[in-house]
């Protein structure tokens, strides 16, 4: 609006200090017409014209009836300039006038309004072109919005799917290895069993949400670690570096680092009893990392001791929920006997 304000007042800035008030005001009373005209074609095709017309695939339609309207529009300017100017003047009335001859121009009309005539045409083409301009930008810009805000459903949806996956995969890995506890030590067994109700409450209630504390998730991975140690003998190292307080309320995102930890006790064990598994997780100012190594023994084929989905999850949530924000480093070594593993992120 402060545009069209401008275009209405800007005639005032050109006045002669010797005008009268009546005759300032009335030349610019008579240039008005022009910029109220622009503002009637610009508002008619933002609000109208554009989106039922050239956005609906009718565009035949939509040049016809804007040149019908710069052709009524160019008719209001003309009569309004007359009219303006019958009321006010350009001379005193007691100036007599010189008869002018009759010009052969466009139309017989005179090249001063010639040119405004071309003047207005150009002018009510461009606002034509800037309207149409304009609501194609609100337009990309609202697609736009919508297509993020489609990428951001898909990518929760998404997320809320592959934590919907983990649950089931936990507990199939921990009963696996509840199973293989019986076998050993059924004392053992009945104990991990109540471990199991312990940190499937944890799954199953406290970490319904996006993010969970810190120093909660560093319970949970205390408490199965324990779980897991039941079924390993005396031939495996297992050694933990869990730095995190029970207080830490920096949010993560819950069980992301669990399929790492049943990954490591996977393949860190071999049918004889040994190897070892190296699990540290710390909090240095925004840097959450958990690093974890361990004896590599890579399962054979027919091995169903879990589903091979686990690393994937842990990709996947890491792009999701904390997209250029981390770094996962992993990989075989020393001869192919350690794997390492070591995720940071930047909360």
């Amino acid at each position: 609006m402060a545009v069209w304000a401008f275009l209405l007042l800007f005639p005032l800035l050109f006045y002669s200090p010797g005008d009268t008030v009546v005759h300032t005001w009335g030349r610019t009373l008579r240039t008005a017409g022009s910029p109220l005209c622009y503002m009637v074609v610009f508002y008619i095709n933002y609000l109208w014209l554009v989106p039922h017309l050239f956005f609906e695939k009718k565009k035949r339609k939509y040049f016809l009836i804007n040149a019908a309207l710069i052709v009524a529009a160019l008719g209001i300017i003309f009569v309004w300039w007359e009219c303006c100017r019958e009321i006010f003047p350009d001379r005193p009335p007691h100036v007599i006038h010189i008869t002018e001859k009759p010009h052969n121009g466009i139309l017989n009309i005179p090249p001063p309004q010639q040119m405004l005539l071309f003047y207005n045409i150009i002018s009510l083409i461009l606002t034509v072109g800037l309207s149409l301009a304009m609501r194609l930008s609100d337009r990309n810009k609202q697609l736009e919005k919508e297509r993020i805000e489609i990428e951001k459903r898909r990518a929760e949806d998404e997320l809320t799917n592959l934590r919907a996956q983990i649950n089931p995969h936990f507990l199939l890995n921990t009963l696996n290895n509840i199973y293989a506890l019986i076998a050993i030590d059924g004392d053992k067994a009945q104990h991990a069993v109540e471990e199991l109700s312990k940190l499937l409450r944890y799954v199953l209630y406290d970490n319904q949400n996006a993010h969970v504390p810190l120093g909660k998730e560093a319970a949970f991975i205390s408490n199965y670690i324990s779980l897991m140690r039941m079924r390993i003998t005396g031939g495996v190292k297992v050694t933990t570096d869990i730095n995190i307080p029970p207080t830490d309320e920096t949010p993560v995102a819950p069980l992301l680092f669990i399929s790492l930890i049943e990954n490591a006790f996977k393949h860190g064990i071999s049918s004889t009893g040994t190897g070892f598994i190296n699990i540290k997780l710390t909090r240095q100012d925004n840097c959450v990392t958990c690093a974890i190594a361990n004896s590599y023994y890579p399962k054979r084929d027919n091995d169903k001791s879990g589903s091979g989905i686990g690393l994937e999850q842990v990709a996947r949530r890491l792009e999701l929920v904390y997209p250029g924000r981390h770094e996962w480093h992993r990989g075989v070594e020393k001869n192919n006997t350690k794997y390492f593993s070591v995720i940071k992120i930047y909360i």
